[in-house]
């Protein structure tokens, strides 16, 4: 039995996609790259930062809609606030 899910000719560059496997969720986070010929894209893992090779064959892909799954880059580190001068 096949999932149905998105297959790769589906995904584009900047894509929010969830990967699940039996019911669980494996990975999200954003598509980076699509080879469309071989079934096979990576993203960059919304958890870990590192970027993943997935294969659609064994995943249920998903797409998400990145307001309401939370995965927008996460925020940058702000600067040290400088002391204040004191005279």
């Amino acid at each position: 039995m096949e999932a149905q899910g998105v297959r790769t000719a589906q995904l584009r560059i900047g894509d929010q996609i969830e990967a699940w496997h039996r019911g669980k969720l494996f990975h999200k986070g954003k598509v980076t790259d699509v080879v469309p010929a071989l079934e096979l894209f990576w993203i960059l893992d919304a958890r870990t930062g590192a970027r993943k090779l997935l294969d659609p064959e064994a995943l249920e892909i998903r797409h998400v809609d990145p307001a309401r799954a939370g995965l927008d880059a996460p925020p940058k580190p702000q600067a040290p606030a400088k002391p204040l001068a004191t005279a």
